[in-house]
């Protein structure tokens, strides 16, 4: 799965989402809900009410990309505010993908250039 870096800015909208919306729908969420821009490059997920789907809308250079998955069984469990959105980094993401919860953890600094 093509993930981005490290420096792209990942939100969750916590409110269920209907996942009939496609790009216009999901998008104008983003606008009016979250209070961002669908434009920014920035990544914004959407989870159903019965957490078994979940949508990632972001833009690119040339246009809206979605991703989708639907769990066969289990649910994606995440903790957070019950309503607005809660923001990410790329590793909570990668682990709300897996399905692993963390309920506490300690990150380290570590060098980088």
């Amino acid at each position: 799965m093509f993930f981005p870096d490290g420096q792209v800015r990942v939100w969750l909208y916590t409110e269920p989402t209907d996942m009939r919306k496609s790009f216009d729908g999901l998008s104008g969420l983003v606008k009016h809900q979250l209070n961002e821009d669908p434009l920014s490059g920035q990544w914004f997920v959407f989870i159903n009410r019965r957490k078994t789907q979940m949508k990632v809308l972001y833009f690119d250079r040339s246009g809206y990309c979605i991703w989708s998955k639907r769990l066969v069984q289990g649910q994606f469990n995440y903790r957070g505010k019950p309503h607005g959105k809660q923001a990410l980094d790329v590793l909570q993401l990668k682990l709300l993908l897996e399905g692993v919860e963390v309920e506490k953890s300690r990150q380290y600094k570590r060098f980088a250039r």
